[in-house]
């Protein structure tokens, strides 16, 4: 990853235009498209025009500035885009973004251009701990007066500059803010380590596209990264393939480690493609999951087909239903037909810790088994080898019904002893990151298991400035403040976590936090009834796609936040920004958690300890959604209404900021 084109200020100033558009237009692979290249080369000409007037004037000023590098047409991979200039001061950066015979500063050019320096922040190597300064240039447009706050942020506001005032502008940035030691080399910023962490569904459109996410491997997640899980399970079905064996693989993981992700690699992997045909069928319960991704991937392809090409649309469509199927459907499709053998011959079955126990799966389908029993029936109708992957989310559990971890341990031991088992360290003991369940109450004589380290995935990618956040959350959610804040303090100082009283600040904070196109919005669980009084209603149905994907400009998006996504609207997603609505569901009582439903007109004590673990639970996924940082909002209550008691919020907010929490 290199750009088209870098050298020092002095030497760029004294090389000729065409030399450098040359160097340009071989790197760019335009050389052989005269229309594209003449549009392209134009733009580049004027860009370099403005450019070298204006750094000829800094190093007539400063002439410390001319040894600086400047790099044109920098690759961002994440965004599959480039950066028109960085200019690499001696401990800053500044990056560019050139609109050529534009007369306006577009928002969503504004958008684009943080997007750029966000990802240098978080991903490129060289780039972190360095201020990093965004112009925006439209040529043609009247001066603008910026008025920048040093921001506390390493990227700074954009600052907004047209062909005149460009020079003004960089004076002021390296007066401002450059140091005169030097600790930046434009060489080897140039050929920095660029380790993005996309969102999921980044990821499924890169994938689905036959793209590679290769590139999280290398990220901050180190030697448990998801090319070794994915590596691990590849390797165990082609052993399973070669001696006709079942098996099936247990891949277990912190909250946001990647276990979707590394099954839709495993299910997409160029292994398992056979005459245009996958071996292999990625299948999820979660319906908002489903929703969000097969629209996300159908928006994406439909840009490249033209209105009127039906044909391709269905076709498109048809493909994307495959990409992930709803696991209800192929379950239905095959149980009760015992002849019809599956055509996958792998099934990877996410959060499969939410598989329907028997008898929810009556109440619901009239289906008198376990989820996890019908998936073993139907793949041990394959007459040779045949794989379930099951992606287990420790702790996840969120709803009456849902089997968990022992009813796959359960159905294996009475009913397919034959099927070898391949689990990680942490799934045979049980750990905070299993939910501390086991397969196994006790591990069976009748059986093979086979421990594999690198089938757990024990760092979080989704939180990726916090990888100890879900030991955090699990600490809070088990009563142990102290060693919490302990958690907080020596973990957690790249990631942002604030409490707030005020929901007003509660979205200030966020809106002056997420910048570029990354997304906030508010979650509560779904028993926060009494956040209604704050405009927040719970019960108020939630459009999954738009919520997740729509535009700023789109009141129905998450940007807007007005309409809370409960933890069923948001498990298995995840937002850059979060604002966790705290409501009496779940409250203090003591030194312990006290567990409550509102029913009718008042809250009622929950005591059976399965809905009590359901509710635990609930938090878990809401403290866990947010990649960046979040601020969770605890109501001051009402003192006349007696369901919103001032000292139940308070007790809450008060244990909150003893786990390390600090009130904004």
């Amino acid at each position: 990853m290199s750009a088209f084109y870098l050298n020092s200020i002095q030497n760029f100033i004294h090389e000729s235009n065409k030399s450098i558009i040359g160097s340009l237009t071989r790197e760019s692979g335009l050389a052989g498209f005269h229309e594209l290249k003449h549009s392209q080369t134009l733009s580049w000409d004027e860009e370099i025009d403005v450019l070298k007037n204006a750094l000829k004037q800094l190093t007539n000023r400063d002439k410390s500035a001319r040894d600086f590098g400047i790099l044109l047409e920098y690759p961002i991979a994440r965004r599959e885009k480039r950066i028109d200039v960085v200019i690499v001061g001696n401990n800053i950066l500044i990056v560019i973004e050139f609109k050529v015979g534009k007369a306006e500063y577009l928002s969503a050019d504004k958008d684009q251009l943080l997007d750029y320096c966000l990802d240098l922040r978080d991903f490129h190597f060289q780039s972190r701990n360095k201020t990093i300064i965004p112009i925006l240039l439209a040529t043609t447009a009247t001066s603008f007066v910026n008025q920048p706050l040093v921001s506390r942020d390493w990227v700074q506001d954009v600052l907004f500059a047209n062909e005149n005032n460009l020079t003004n502008i960089l004076i002021e940035i390296f007066k401002k803010y450059d140091s005169p030691k030097k600790q930046l080399d434009f060489t080897i910023w140039n050929n920095s380590d660029y380790s993005p962490t996309p969102t999921i569904i980044e990821a499924a459109q890169r994938l689905y596209a036959g793209k590679s996410v290769a590139e999280i491997s290398r990220s901050h997640a180190g030697k448990k990264n998801l090319t070794k899980t994915s590596n691990a399970v590849v390797e165990a079905i082609k052993i399973a393939k070669s001696k006709g064996e079942k098996i099936v693989c247990f891949i277990t993981g912190v909250p946001g480690a990647g276990k979707t992700l590394a099954g839709l690699n495993i299910a997409h992997d160029k292994e398992f493609q056979q005459n245009e045909k996958s071996l292999a069928t990625f299948l999820s319960g979660n319906g908002p999951l489903i929703k969000v991704l097969r629209e996300a991937l159908s928006r994406d392809a439909h840009k490249k087909i033209k209105k009127s090409d039906i044909a391709s649309k269905k076709k498109e469509t048809d493909r994307i239903i495959a990409f992930i199927e709803n696991v209800h459907r192929f379950l239905d499709h095959y149980f009760f037909e015992k002849d019809r053998i599956p055509n996958n011959k792998i099934v990877i079955f996410d959060e499969a810790q939410r598989a329907w126990n028997a008898e929810h799966s009556m109440r619901k389908f009239q289906r008198p088994f376990s989820e996890p029993e019908m998936m073993f029936e139907i793949m041990d109708r394959h007459k040779d080898w045949a794989v379930i992957v099951a992606l287990v989310g420790g702790g996840q559990e969120i709803n009456t019904g849902e089997a968990g971890l022992p009813e796959w341990g359960r159905i294996l031991q009475a009913k397919f002893p034959s099927w070898k088992i391949y689990i990680s360290p942490q799934l045979k003991a049980g750990d905070h990151s299993t939910g501390n369940l086991t397969l196994f109450e006790h591990t069976p004589n009748n059986l093979k298991i086979i421990e594999d380290e690198d089938l757990h995935l024990s760092v979080s990618i989704r939180s990726y400035k916090a990888e100890e956040l879900s030991r955090w959350v699990s600490l809070i959610l088990t009563n142990q403040s102290a060693e919490a804040k302990r958690v907080f303090n020596d973990q957690l100082l790249n990631y942002k976590v604030v409490i707030t009283r005020d929901l007003e600040k509660a979205k200030q904070w966020l809106k002056t936090n997420c910048k570029g196109t990354r997304r906030m919005g508010l979650v509560a669980s779904s028993g926060a009834r009494r956040l209604r009084p704050l405009g927040l209603d719970v019960k108020m149905p939630l459009e999954e796609e738009q919520w997740f994907l729509n535009g700023k400009d789109d009141v129905r998006s998450s940007y807007y936040l007005e309409i809370p996504a409960t933890e069923f609207g948001i498990q298995g997603l995840e937002l850059d920004w979060v604002g966790v609505c705290w409501d009496l569901d779940l409250r203090r009582k003591g030194k312990m958690w006290s567990y409550n439903a509102f029913k009718g007109t008042k809250w009622q004590s929950v005591d059976k300890f399965e809905n009590q673990k359901f509710l635990t639970n609930k938090y878990r996924v809401l403290l866990t959604r947010a990649r960046e940082g979040m601020v969770i909002f605890v109501p001051r209550g009402e003192g006349n209404d007696l369901t919103r008691p001032i000292n139940q919020y308070n007790a809450i907010a008060d244990y909150l900021i003893s786990c390390g929490v600090v009130e904004i």
